[in-house]
This record gives structure tokens, sequence and C-alpha cells, in this order.
């Protein structure tokens, strides 16, 4: 069975929007595209996506061919190796976002719409754990603002 990237218009019409990033991604980015057009300046006339891939893809080979999303999968599985970190695939990063901006106090509209989801409800229950996990953290925040360490210790 013959494997190949298809490219066409998204699910739906919220799957195309802006997302915000976070300046760090964004330097990242520049740098890549840095390599990419020295990439490109070295395959010369090499430089051609091959018939059905759009022109201007992020990820591509040193010719300008898409990346293979199992190759992207081996890339990030070396890469957490290395950080010794848990293996994640590439499409957990979404929920690692998530995660992040939950474990931040992000609000779920905005949560919801950088990812896509049509609904506040997909969000929650698909992140209902981490909501668990900030929702602990608030609380001991609030002891804290509450000051009962300090009551305990002139009661004890």
């Amino acid at each position: 069975m013959k494997r190949e990237l298809l490219f066409g218009t998204p699910k739906t019409a919220r799957s195309t929007r802006t997302v915000s990033l976070p300046k760090r991604c964004v330097d990242a980015l520049r740098t890549h595209q840095a390599v990419q057009a020295q990439e490109q300046k070295v395959a010369g006339e090499k430089w051609q996506p091959p018939a059905g891939q759009p022109k201007g893809l992020v990820f591509t080979t040193a010719t300008d061919r898409a990346t293979d999303p199992r190759s992207l999968n081996r890339m990030l599985t070396i890469l957490c190796r290395n950080a010794k970190v848990r293996r994640v695939r590439v499409h957990d990063l979404r929920h690692t976002c998530a995660s992040l901006l939950l474990a931040q106090g992000g609000d779920a509209r905005t949560i919801t719409e950088t990812l896509g989801h049509s609904t506040i409800t997909m969000r929650r229950d698909t992140y209902a754990h981490v909501m668990q996990t900030t929702l602990h953290a608030a609380a001991e925040r609030m002891d804290d603002a509450l000051g009962l360490e300090d009551a305990n210790e002139e009661t004890g």
C-alpha cells in the first residue's frame, strides 16, 4: 500500500485561523526560515515542490518536498530522548499546548480558539485531568492568600 501526503482544504472553516505564538516560537521559525532559504539557494533548480504540493510549506526537505509526518515523529522521539522527557508524537503537542495554557491559568475561550475546538465543552472534556490539577493549585494559592499557614502556626 503506497502512502502519500494529501493537500486540500481544512475540515472546517474554523480550521483556517490566525494563531498568536510566543516570541520564542516566532524566533525559532525565523531561524528555520533562514536555514530553509539557504537550503533553497544550495538546491537551486532542484528546489521544486512535487505536483500537488503547495509552495511555501514550513517543514520541507532540502529540496522543498513536504516532510513526511512519520519523519517528524521520529525526529521528535530523538529530541525527547535527548532531553530525557517522555516521548510524545507531533499531534500530542496540541495537548501539551492546552495543558500548559490551562496550568498557567488560561481562560477557556482563549484555549478553545487557540486549538480550534468547536466548543468549550470539547476542551473541557478533553483536558479535565489538567483542570483538576489546576483547581488544586488554585486552592493552594487561596490558602496562601488567606494566610492559613500563619494561622495554623499561631494556634498550634
